[in-house]
């Protein structure tokens, strides 16, 4: 007998552990580049080229974290079920 194919809705459901695990590395993002923001902030006498390539890499992280808090976030609300 052979199994239905599955079909695609589109939709993707996260759990609870997926929340947390979002959330976490979301937060762990913010505190580490907030942190390599004042260690970079101290350096000084390197080229213009070494603060633009860390800049870049300090706002697209902090993009991914924001990006990953959301969807966390959604995820754990979601999960949470109809408010009463």
């Amino acid at each position: 007998m052979h199994a239905a194919p599955l079909r695609d809705t589109g939709a993707v459901r996260l759990g609870r552990k997926h929340a947390a695990l979002f959330l976490g590395i979301a937060a762990w993002n913010v505190v580490t580049y907030m942190t390599f923001i004042r260690n970079l902030a101290a350096t000084e006498g390197r080229p213009t080229g070494f603060y633009v390539a860390h800049t870049i890499l300090i706002v697209v992280n902090l993009v991914i974290a924001a990006v990953l808090g959301r969807l966390g976030l959604r995820a754990w609300r979601a999960e949470r079920g109809p408010s009463s």
